[in-house]
């Protein structure tokens, strides 16, 4: 009697370098800004563009690296594996969870034939970027549409598009937000302080050619600010990890808060909503970065607010949103 395997979930996060060194960066960097979904310049100009980076770049990020990595290795590893632990326990009995990264180790490839050899036939791809764009959800498909072409059998199969507007995701983020208020007091907003949703950039052409993504996040931004109850001008969107010389979408997270530190504002709160798992873009960029841009700007109290990890209102909101997508197979 053949055994007949339920569906499966894999989890995709963007990916982390396997150590915080210039020698594991640079091959990270690599694979990253090769991807033809996030530098869209033709291969023949970008790639001495590309090679002079890599010569440069990789003992920047290596040291940026340094300041976030933990006992467990990197953070987002560290937290994309423990909610796939944890909504694969949610549904124990009724589909194995796994998690793989677009760049780097633990690879889409690798996770697909492994679970094609395990015996599982129906198959949920479940990309983390709360909101759809072509530098990140697409590029997830890009490489399961890329394993499919060379396998001999295939999955039946289903992609999450985005969910940035999923009731359990808002939820997440303004539980997040008030508990934080309920710890260190609410921002006086009347005074002028602000909070600020800060998602991450991409470039302003990308936008301009059709990429959805800035729409999907201010969507975001405005079910936050309904659920918050919080007036026009207490709460600012912003974007930030802009890279390279190309306009980018604005306004960008760290003009702004330095803007608000020379204008005498007290107090930021900062958010990043498009993260599901604190990384370097969080941790280091906005804690680290930021922070002092703000308090050196003039400004006096700074809060960066996690908000997915492992924290159980997002679990359980993630856990929702990957038993809506097995309908049927359940």
């Amino acid at each position: 009697m053949v055994r007949t395997l339920g569906p499966c979930v894999l989890l995709v996060n963007l990916g982390t370098p396997d150590a915080p060194t210039a020698k594991a960066v640079r091959p990270y960097l690599r694979e990253f800004l090769s991807d033809r979904r996030v530098v869209e310049m033709h291969p023949a100009v970008w790639r001495p563009i590309l090679e002079g980076i890599l010569r440069v770049r990789p003992a920047d990020s290596a040291k940026k690296y340094r300041s976030v990595w933990g006992p467990t290795g990197s953070p987002l590893l560290h937290f994309t594996a423990e909610q796939a632990r944890r909504v694969g326990a949610a549904l124990s009995g009724q589909s194995e969870v796994r998690y793989a990264m677009r760049y780097g180790s633990r690879s889409i490839p690798e996770a697909l034939d492994q679970i094609m050899a395990e015996g599982y036939r129906q198959l949920l791809v479940v990309p983390l970027y709360p909101q759809y764009s072509a530098t990140t959800s697409a590029t997830v498909a890009d490489e399961v549409y890329r394993w499919g072409l060379e396998a001999r059998n295939q999955f039946d199969l289903r992609i999450l598009r985005a969910f940035a507007k999923d009731p359990g995701y808002i939820a997440a983020v303004v539980a997040a937000i008030e508990a934080t208020w309920a710890e260190k007091g609410r921002p006086d907003f009347a005074a002028g302080d602000k909070l600020i949703l800060s998602f991450h950039g991409i470039p302003q052409a990308m936008a301009d050619a059709g990429d959805p993504y800035p729409q999907e996040a201010r969507l975001t931004s405005a079910l936050i600010q309904q659920q918050l109850g919080l007036a026009d001008g207490h709460m600012l969107h912003t974007y930030q990890s802009t890279f390279g010389p190309a306009a980018w979408l604005k306004p960008a997270t760290i003009d702004t808060v330095k803007a608000l530190g020379v204008r005498g504002t007290r107090r930021v709160d900062v958010v990043c909503p498009g993260f599901v798992s604190d990384c370097l873009e969080t941790l280091e960029e906005i804690n680290i970065l930021n922070r002092e841009t703000f308090i050196e700007a003039g400004g006096k109290e700074f809060h960066y607010i996690p908000w997915g990890n492992d924290r159980d209102v997002w679990v359980e909101a993630l856990t929702r949103i990957v038993r809506d997508n097995l309908a049927g197979w359940l």
